[in-house]
């Protein structure tokens, strides 16, 4: 029996090699995505908690183009019920752009 060709054994070894790389480059791939998504969700989450201090804040509204009171609560986080209660005169089929609500007591 004569010299076995060297190719017959590094063959077997790239291949593993070749395996073990794509394995880790999916890895990272994965554990990158899982980080940004991680991330995504803190930015929304401050800048949710940035709106909301703002809109505590608020003591009063300027009606823009647009606005109705159902719009106006969902911007303002305060419940429609609360706007009515602390605008009484203001008729809720005649906003003017411009007009001032009270938001707070």
């Amino acid at each position: 029996m004569g010299h076995r060709n060297p190719v017959r054994f590094i063959a077997p070894i790239a291949l593993i090699a070749a395996v073990v790389g794509i394995f880790a480059v999916v890895q990272i791939s994965q554990r990158q995505t899982s980080d940004a998504a991680r991330t995504t969700a803190t930015v929304k989450t401050t800048r949710d908690r940035r709106a909301e201090r703002r809109r505590a804040r608020a003591k009063t509204y300027v009606v823009k183009a647009g606005d109705n009171l159902t719009i106006i609560a969902e911007r303002t986080g305060v419940p429609l019920e609360t706007i009515q209660e602390l605008n009484p005169t203001v008729n809720a089929q005649s906003l003017s752009v411009g007009q001032k609500l009270r938001l707070t007591r």
